[in-house]
């Protein structure tokens, strides 16, 4: 049994929209159309306009039907693009399609529009008319002026971090010529040439950007005698820089006016301790002060040298061992009044060399994630590798060994290394033994030994 279906309930609520459109005739379909219709002649005479389009600019179709040209509606700048590129284009090929334009409205505004043209020809292929479609393009306009103006705050924002990026390039730059020139204050520029003795010194800075408090020097005394000294200042920067200057000049200013190394650091300590009062955060620094006495003409040369809290030096012997300075004791310089500073000597046979090192070479960081420390220990199975060495082959020998370490040299490091030249063909094993001599009035351990 055939039965007729009931319409569903969708359809039934489409039915009165589908009605109304259908009793709308074309003419109101043109006319009232969401965009602007016209049609002109060859000439662009026009011939007919929707009233959607008239209302857009504000005009009456007597005014405009065979009144005006499609050009007439445009703007200045619209009816010259009109007349040197659409209308040749559109002759050419027939139709033109979104072609940005913008047309007068009579209110004396601009109405920014995509145009569309198409030619109908007779049967013969005559030309008759123009068909023309018009969208108004203010929302896709405002679109682009926004698009357009991220666009250009883009550029202009990338422009200014490469301005930005250049000018901390440059100020990087004179930054580093600056640092480069305040570490040559603090630095000796070249190590005096010590008769019947080699000497050979460097500094290898953790960072160009940062000021450091690492500092040495070798200088003479008197005819038989010259001093020298390496430290390390707690910190970077320019307090840091500014301790190590007052720290050297003390310390040159001292060894004028004793023999005794342990002497020269407590001065120092003095010294620090009375700049504490002018400072917000108490600096301190580990030093190594040492006089030598050279033999001359190829002698042994004889080192008494004192420690405040500062890692021991190393002799090089000219037999392949190597000996530590030990100086247990040595307290920290500018922490303590009446601090106590350990003391050491020995003798420098031919072949021998002294080291001195800041701790930015035994606290370098190693491994695959940069979690291990180098060394004490280490340093010392280093340097029984290249011995014996002259000062210059230990000081070259480190210097290829910090470089290995990268990104986990994290503080800098100041080397000095003295040394008799060897004798031609001495034989090994001719070196003397160390005397670690602990001086009269050495203390008991203190802070930072």
């Amino acid at each position: 049994m055939n039965e007729t279906p009931e319409p569903s309930r969708s359809r039934g609520r489409a039915d009165p929209a589908v009605s109304a459109l259908l009793e709308q005739g074309a003419e109101e379909l043109y006319e009232f159309a969401p965009c602007g219709y016209l049609s002109t002649l060859m000439d662009g005479t026009i011939v007919r306009i929707n009233a959607t389009l008239l209302e857009w600019l504000g005009l009456e179709r007597d005014a405009v039907v065979d009144r005006m040209r499609f050009s007439d509606l445009l703007t200045v700048g619209g009816r010259l693009y009109h007349e040197t590129h659409f209308a040749p284009l559109l002759y050419l090929r027939g139709q033109i399609s979104g072609i940005a334009l913008e047309m007068r409205v009579a209110d004396g505004t601009r109405l920014p529009v995509l145009v569309s043209s198409v030619v109908k020809h007779d049967s013969g292929g005559e030309p008759l008319l123009i068909h023309t479609n018009v969208f108004d393009a203010t929302e896709r306009r405002a679109y682009e002026e926004e698009l357009l103006h991220r666009r250009k705050e883009a550029e202009r924002a990338r422009t200014e971090a490469e301005q930005a990026r250049r000018q901390a390039e440059t100020d990087r730059a004179h930054l580093q010529d600056a640092l480069a020139v305040l570490h040559r204050a603090l630095l000796p520029d070249n190590l005096p040439d010590v008769p019947g003795m080699e000497a050979d010194s460097s500094y290898h800075p953790a960072s160009p950007h940062q000021l450091s408090g690492d500092f040495y020097d070798l200088f003479r005394l008197d005819e038989a005698r010259w001093a020298f000294f390496l430290g390390d200042v707690r910190g970077k920067g320019p307090e840091a820089a500014t301790l190590t200057s007052r720290a050297r000049y003390a310390l040159r200013a001292a060894a004028l006016h004793t023999s005794e190394p342990a002497e020269a650091l407590n001065t120092l300590n003095t010294v620090l301790l009375e700049g504490h009062a002018q400072e917000e955060e108490p600096r301190y620094c580990t030093v190594v002060f040492g006089v030598l006495e050279p033999g001359g003409d190829g002698g042994s040369a004889r080192v008494r040298l004192a420690s405040g809290g500062h890692p021991p030096a190393m002799v090089l012997r000219a037999d392949g061992r190597v000996d530590l300075l030990n100086t247990p004791g040595g307290m920290l310089v500018g922490v303590l009044p009446g601090a106590e500073f350990a003391s050491a000597g020995t003798t420098l046979a031919p072949g021998d060399t002294l080291l001195l090192y800041t701790d930015g070479l035994t606290e370098a960081r190693t491994g695959p994630r940069l979690d291990g420390l180098y060394g004490e220990d280490a340093l010392l199975a280093f340097a029984a590798d290249h011995a014996p060495s002259s000062p210059s082959e230990m000081i070259a020998a480190l210097g290829e060994l910090l470089r290995s370490f990268g990104e986990g040299l994290d503080d800098d490091t100041a080397l000095l290394a003295l040394g008799v030249p060897a004798s031609p063909g001495a034989a090994a094993g001719s070196a003397d033994p160390v005397r670690a001599l602990r001086e009269p009035g050495a203390g008991a351990p203190g802070p930072g030994a």
